[in-house]
């Protein structure tokens, strides 16, 4: 009889109480921590994706252009001469050779980094599946 008496004393202080505030609080910093170490991740991805010998390349790819679904134009500097390229489904051809010296300046070899593009538009490029 002592027994059940003890346990039924004990039985309401055992129980926690639950404070709503606290989880919600501890939940929304769970997800914003998770969210950073995502951002943290795909920003160190893309700082290890660029390499720095790609300056001492000997072809490098000047401008593309998409002429079709599956057809592009490409313009590629490789050794002092500029090669117009056509690539599509059938393959690759030289299209035009210049000869001539590059008609380039020094800041315009430089690549200017790219704006970031709007929500609408990488949502319609994620739609399209590129």
């Amino acid at each position: 009889m002592v027994t059940l008496a003890f346990m039924l004393a004990a039985a309401p202080a055992a129980a926690p109480e639950f404070n709503a505030a606290g989880e919600l609080v501890r939940v929304v910093l769970s997800l914003v921590g998770i969210i950073g170490l995502i951002l943290a991740a795909g920003w160190l991805t893309r700082r290890m994706q660029r390499r720095p010998g790609a300056a001492g390349r000997r072809i490098r790819c000047v401008e593309t252009f998409a002429v079709g679904a599956r057809d592009r134009l490409l313009l590629l500097d490789a050794d002092g001469k500029r090669l117009l390229i056509g690539m599509g489904p059938g393959g690759m051809r030289t299209l035009h050779v210049y000869d001539g010296a590059l008609v380039e300046t020094a800041a315009a070899e430089q690549p200017a980094a790219a704006p970031i593009p709007a929500f609408g538009e990488l949502l319609a490029r994620w739609k399209r599946g590129s």
